[in-house]
């Protein structure tokens, strides 16, 4: 067996090694950041699917709307496409100082947004932070921003009837993520679209200041946190919880959803790379030191990339960071600081 090679995985990180990325970031000078910017930013939303060519009338509804204790929250539909409808909840703080910021929250596997507001299996109402993403939406009114909570495609409100009939926890991830592969699209394109028509709901929104808009996820939420901060650049703010990695080193080389992929992407660029798209906006990255699925080393390793990135822009004060001890699960102690204090 002398020189024979059945590992999948060191065959893999073999060609990683042979790849050559077309948009590397190489900038010294900030012209030369903004003109890869530019470049860049048109070539990421090409290999993701692409846009619609024009945006669809919102057509927005409010569906119901209840006096919580702390907080106001309104259930809302608007229209990412013409035949494409998103489902999410709009929290308001009591003492919401208008125009003020808010923050679209993006939830990762699991019940989907019910999950990041703090409603139960059963429907009641939690009394205290739950599950692995912590009930991060309700962090973020209890931090005194308004919160966004987008149901994701392919989770909770906004799956397939086989999902449905398997439980609430189940999703359609898979086969929607399948589906858009085939038709030349990707989920975190379609992710991404409606993120960014959750910026254009929020600016209908008298309460909101659209110039203190952020987006935060964890996990296949802080996915598509990323890479809405690098395609929507009216996004003040990233926050990403249990994401922020290199690619060899998460999904390239462990299993993950297929939503997660975007094909070819390593011929043009590392996450770190595409960083550059989000300077010089405010960007926060935590993860846990026991998360199995995208590892801390990798983290810590990105991050530093993204100083240097930062660097470049003079904005390394834009940046921040929490290596906490836990596992892959939302912790928003320094997170939840830093949008307060900055957004």
């Amino acid at each position: 067996m002398a020189g024979r090679q059945l590992d999948t995985l060191v065959f893999s990180h073999d060609l990683y090694k042979q790849t050559r990325r077309a948009w590397e970031f190489k900038a010294t000078t900030l012209a030369e950041a903004q003109a890869w910017q530019s470049k860049v930013r048109v070539g990421l939303a090409r290999l993701c699917g692409g846009f619609p060519r024009d945006k669809c009338a919102l057509e927005p509804e409010v569906l119901a709307s209840v006096d919580l204790p702390g907080y106001t929250r309104h259930t809302v539909l608007f229209q990412s496409r013409e035949n494409l409808t998103v489902y999410a909840y709009l929290l308001i703080p009591d003492g919401y100082q208008a125009p003020g910021p808010a923050v679209i929250c993006l939830p990762g596997h699991g019940r989907g947004a019910d999950d990041i507001v703090g409603i139960a299996d059963d429907g009641t109402l939690r009394t205290t932070y739950g599950g692995y993403q912590n009930d991060f939406a309700l962090q973020c009114v209890h931090n005194g921003m308004a919160a966004l909570a987008v149901e994701q495609l392919g989770f909770g409100h906004r799956r397939d009837e086989a999902a449905r009939e398997q439980g609430a926890g189940a999703s359609s991830c898979q086969p929607a993520a399948g589906a858009a592969l085939l038709v030349g699209q990707t989920m975190v394109g379609w992710r991404v679209w409606d993120v960014i028509r959750a910026v254009d709901y929020l600016e209908t929104r008298p309460e909101i200041d659209p110039q203190r808009i952020a987006c935060c996820g964890i996990s296949g939420g802080g996915t598509i946190t990323f890479f809405a901060a690098c395609l929507e650049p009216r996004l003040k703010a990233a926050y990403t919880s249990g994401y922020y990695n290199t690619f060899r080193d998460s999904i390239f080389s462990l299993a993950h959803c297929m939503d997660n992929y975007v094909p070819g992407l390593l011929r043009y660029a590392e996450m770190y790379d595409l960083v550059g798209l989000i300077a010089p906006r405010l960007f926060f990255v935590e993860s846990g030191t026991r998360d199995s699925i995208f590892p801390v080393e990798a983290t810590r390793y990105a991050f530093s990339k993204a100083r240097e990135v930062y660097h470049v822009f003079s904005a390394e004060d834009q940046l921040g960071v929490d290596i906490f001890e836990g596992e892959h699960s939302f912790h928003g102690v320094k997170g939840m600081q830093f949008l307060r204090e900055r957004l």
